[in-house]
């Protein structure tokens, strides 16, 4: 029997019995970013971790797809689970090819292992960049990793937020392989959308082979409203930087719900109202269709139809 450990003081879990969105979603829509948590007595959580979740299962994230009317996930593996994919792995296979990883290595992992991986559905590896939540990340460690999931097709999704940019862009720009920004790069929408630290991201994400998902408005707003309580429009001041993103961006943009949404502080959203913000930033039904359906579709599952 597995040890439980105690949740980390203040968490808080995912929300229960989300309501039915207003806004449909298109047929084969991709969740392109959520994860999976344990369970703990299944699959413990890493030593080093920075924080003990609750447990959100597959079957839970599953559930949650289905009353979405979500077709397909990509799942991320969680920092809790450091670079034991176990949690992950298992959720990608119980998925029967709706899902695809994304893994987390270590520079001395073998040819072996990444084609295991590859095998099982993972498409591409995470490097966090956010300080509270992993030590520091060597970047010759990193570029190590990227030239080994090169021959596979493989992309890396990064996490980082907005101030530290101008200290990474030149190492993103020697990586070879796409990348997958993982929500706008964490912009501080306090400042203008047309501001110099947005428009240096911009520039970074024009002049790259750069996916960004246009995600987790509920970890980056300031003034709300969250997606609570029957809020059909919230998170109205991150709108701008996600619709910016869209037009610039429309076949290289992503959504992802982020479920079970770890380390939120201030509030936990309901994942219904979190769809109804999907038009608020995407326009018209073309837009809304890539940034779903076919863009995902040909970074995830290149070549199958949705």
């Amino acid at each position: 029997m597995i040890a439980r450990s105690p949740k980390t003081p203040g968490w808080l879990d995912w929300y229960v019995n989300p309501s039915t969105p207003d806004f449909r979603l298109p047929p084969g829509t991709v969740d392109a970013h959520c994860h999976v948590f344990g369970p703990q007595a299944e699959f413990p959580f890493a030593p080093e971790r920075k924080y003990t979740p609750c447990d959100a299962s597959k079957d839970q994230l599953f559930a949650l797809r289905d009353h979405l009317g979500v077709t397909r996930n990509v799942i991320v593996q969680a920092t809790c689970h450091g670079a034991d994919n176990s949690a992950m792995l298992d959720a990608v296979r119980a998925a029967g090819g709706r899902a695809r990883g994304v893994a987390t290595v270590r520079p001395d992992v073998g040819e072996a292992e990444l084609r295991e991986l590859d095998a099982a559905g993972v498409r591409g590896v995470r490097f966090n960049f956010v300080k509270r939540l992993v030590d520091a990340s060597p970047k010759e460690d990193l570029s190590t990793i990227a030239k080994k999931i090169a021959p596979l097709g493989w992309h890396v999704v990064l996490y980082f937020e907005a101030a530290d940019l101008p200290e990474l862009e030149g190492f993103f720009d020697t990586l070879p392989v796409p990348l997958v920004i993982d929500h706008m790069g964490r912009p501080d929408v306090t400042k203008p959308v047309d501001g110099p630290e947005f428009a240096r991201f911009l520039d970074f994400a024009g002049r790259n082979d750069v996916w960004v998902k246009v995600s987790c408005p509920e970890r980056l707003t300031v003034t709300g409203p969250p997606a609570l309580d029957g809020q059909r429009h919230a998170y109205t001041d991150v709108v701008p930087f996600a619709r910016r993103v869209v037009d610039e961006f429309p076949d290289r943009v992503l959504w992802g719900t982020d479920w079970p949404h770890p380390n939120l502080k201030d509030h936990m959203p309901d994942d219904g109202l979190l769809v109804d913000y999907v038009p608020q930033v995407a326009a018209t039904a073309e837009l809304r269709r890539k940034l779903l359906v076919d863009n995902p579709m040909r970074l995830y599952w290149p070549g199958e139809t949705a």
